[in-house]
C-alpha cells in the first residue's frame, strides 16, 4: 500500500479512536454515527461467534459484532467503559449498520496524510486487509480499521438478513 492508497481511503482525516486490551484502534467518523453504552443485546441462535446478537436502536433492529471474537483476541469481563459503536459499512451496494462492541471508546482525533503509514507487512497479528493506516498521534500508534474489509461475508449476510426481517 502507498501513501496515495492512504490518502485515496483516507475519508475525512477524523477519527473515533477506542481500546481493545492495550491497543488503540479508531473508525474514520464519516462511517461512526454514535457510541452507546452497553445495553440488552439479544441473542440470535445459530448466529456465527463474532455476532452476539441484535440490539433495538430507536425501533431498527442493529446486530453488535464482538470484535475482540472477530479479531481473535483473549476474551476479557466486560466494564462500565465497554461501548457499542454503531457504523456503517458497504457490503456490495448496500449500506449495512452494526454495532461494534469495543472495551472502551476514547475520543475523536485528527490525523494528516503525515501521521500515517501503510500497515507493516509482516509481524501482525491480525490480516493486513483489515488495516487502512496506521497512525501516530501523541506518542502512541493508532490501528485504523478499514470498516469496509474487517467483517467477513457470513457476518454482513447475516446483518442483511436480520436487517430485512425487520422491514
Amino acid at each position: 500500500m502507498t501513501m496515495e492508497t492512504i490518502t485515496a481511503i483516507k475519508e475525512s482525516g477524523q477519527y473515533l479512536t477506542f481500546q481493545l486490551g492495550d491497543e488503540l484502534f479508531a473508525f474514520d467518523v464519516l462511517r461512526t454515527n454514535e457510541v452507546l453504552e452497553v445495553t440488552q443485546v439479544t441473542r440470535i441462535p445459530g448466529a456465527n461467534d463474532a455476532m452476539i446478537g441484535v440490539i433495538n436502536l430507536r425501533g431498527s433492529v442493529v446486530p453488535v459484532i464482538d470484535l475482540r471474537k472477530r479479531l481473535n483476541m483473549p476474551q476479557k469481563e466486560r466494564t462500565v467503559d465497554t461501548s457499542i459503536i454503531i457504523i456503517d459499512t458497504d457490503y456490495g451496494d448496500e449500506k449495512i449498520t452494526l454495532g461494534v462492541l469495543v472495551d472502551a471508546a476514547k475520543q475523536v482525533i485528527m490525523l494528516d496524510k503525515t501521521q500515517l503509514e501503510p500497515p507493516p507487512k509482516v509481524g501482525m497479528k491480525m490480516n493486513i486487509e483489515y488495516i487502512t493506516a496506521i497512525g501516530k498521534h501523541d506518542n502512541n500508534f493508532i490501528i485504523l480499521l478499514n470498516s469496509d474489509r474487517i467483517f467477513s461475508e457470513k457476518e454482513l449476510i447475516a446483518a442483511v438478513e436480520v436487517r430485512d426481517v425487520q422491514e
